[in-house]
């Protein structure tokens, strides 16, 4: 069977999961309201094409913290990929740097950081860190992902507690035997930590503590999680480089506003004073530009990544980057914009929102 689409990938990686896999990466927090309204959420915002423009030349290029990327179209950090590929992250990362867009690390690969740096030792990198509770812990990571070439670090920040996921709770046994941690074992110990004892989320971790990390790194800053324009403002005061707008796929609060749809308020409070980005729901092309048009320097890619790489490996998720990038490229031209930096909220009818 032909996959033209991201969503042909999706229903073809659900064949070959197995049920627990699946409901691992699919799953969502509470009733599941979330996970789908940031899919719907892009439904219901209509374009406002421009004709009659020179587009035989598109150039879908643009910059993230002062470093090219191809597109827009980034990954945003997910954990235990060799769930859906033996190879895991060692996959992910020859596809984005084939791709020549950034893949965000996640705390939880099931790779080592040096498996994964070795293997695409051009790639365009951030790490996601987890805060965990042992200040050494956090400060050994850290500096580890900045001496292997981490270019940014990007601090997971709606994950306090552990959202509410149904269906992880009710696998959770056959999750647990088969979920390997390669890098939170205790500074003392590098070997694989089962799932049952990953050291716990730092539910205390706060504002004032993001000083603390400015002493152990030079990395940028970037805060993944932000909703709302107080907190926006928020990070903008305590110097963060850059916000990605995201409610975690969904899987952690419920009922809170989908991606895009928050994406104008915080891209309104930063006034431009640093970069935003966003994850969840992008699922084409036309979504990728409706985000840039908000205000969003880039996406970051989750789930899609996974069906790409639980169908072909390294290959699936070139091919699911080429087909969103192809997308995306089809979407400027036929809205008029021959480069990023075209792409402005005068291609959203808003009256529609």
């Amino acid at each position: 069977m032909s996959l033209v689409c991201v969503t042909d990938f999706e229903a073809h990686a659900r064949e070959r999961l197995s049920k627990s896999t699946w409901d691992y990466i699919e799953g969502g927090a509470g009733e599941g309201f979330t996970l789908h309204d940031n899919v719907a959420a892009f439904k219901k915002l209509r374009l406002r094409p421009r004709y009659l423009r020179d587009v035989s030349q598109v150039d879908t290029r643009t910059t993230i913290q002062g470093e090219e990327i191809s597109a827009p179209i980034c990954i945003a950090p997910t954990g235990f990929h060799c769930l859906a590929w033996p190879d895991g992250e060692t996959s992910t990362a020859r596809a984005a740097q084939a791709a020549g867009i950034c893949y965000i690390t996640s705390t939880y690969a099931s790779r080592t950081l040096e498996d994964i740096v070795a293997t695409a030792p051009r790639g365009f990198r951030w790490f996601q860190l987890y805060v965990q509770r042992d200040r050494q812990l956090n400060k050994q990571l850290v500096q580890r992902v900045e001496s292997l070439g981490f270019r940014a670090l990007v601090i997971t920040v709606d994950v306090p507690k552990l959202g509410n996921r149904r269906h992880d709770v009710r696998n959770q046994l056959n999750l647990k035997s088969n979920l390997l941690l390669k890098d939170l074992g205790s500074p003392q110990e590098r070997s694989s930590v089962p799932y049952l004892q990953m050291s716990p989320i730092d539910s205390a971790f706060c504002w004032d503590d993001l000083s603390w990390f400015r002493t152990i790194t030079h990395l940028p800053i970037i805060l993944k999680g932000i909703l709302t324009k107080e907190d926006a403002e928020l990070a903008m005061k305590h110097n963060v480089q850059g916000i990605i707008v995201s409610n975690h796929g969904g899987r952690q609060l419920d009922d809170v506003p989908a991606s895009v749809d928050a994406l104008p308020e915080v891209v309104a409070a930063v006034k431009g004073k640093l970069e935003v980005y966003l994850d969840g729901g992008v699922r084409t092309g036309n979504d990728v530009l409706k985000a840039l048009a908000l205000g969003a320097k880039c996406v970051f890619l989750g789930r899609p990544v996974l069906w790409g790489l639980a169908c072909k490996g390294e290959h699936g998720v070139g091919e699911v980057l080429s087909i969103l990038k192809d997308e995306f490229h089809t979407s400027m031209a036929l809205t008029g914009c021959r480069s990023v930096a075209e792409i402005n909220q005068d291609l959203i009818q808003f009256s529609r929102l």
